[in-house]
């Protein structure tokens, strides 16, 4: 099923969303200061590409939860929006609940994505 699922995930979206979060990540990373967002950028789109079968592994100390902080201010609430709206709206039915799920595994890391792995 997962093989499935992230095939219609690529077809319907995810390769679009997955190479933008990628030349996001190129920008950021061309300045000093951009490139540990640039970092978190490229996790976002290894998991845009294929959300199925992946899991996310939160952890970190106090480094990770103020540079979440700096992240959530400086637009991370936005991007864990938009994954938030996506997700209900995919959820509305029966055939997009898996998909609505993926969306909001990915909310979560856009919202979070300092000392998470993927």
């Amino acid at each position: 099923m997962r093989l499935i699922g992230n095939i219609c995930w690529l077809l319907l979206g995810g390769l679009a969303i997955a190479l933008a979060w990628t030349l996001v990540g190129i920008v950021l990373c061309l300045t000093v200061v951009g490139i540990p967002l640039g970092i978190q950028a490229f996790k976002m789109a290894r998991l845009t590409l294929t959300p199925f079968g992946r899991q996310v592994i939160y952890g970190g100390g106090l480094g990770s939860w103020l540079a979440n902080l700096l992240w959530i201010i400086l637009g991370g609430w936005w991007l864990a929006l938009a994954y938030l709206v996506a997700g209900l709206v995919t959820m509305l039915t029966v055939v997009g609940i898996p998909f609505g799920l993926q969306a909001f595994k990915m909310a979560r890391l856009a919202l979070m994505p300092f000392g998470s792995s993927v």
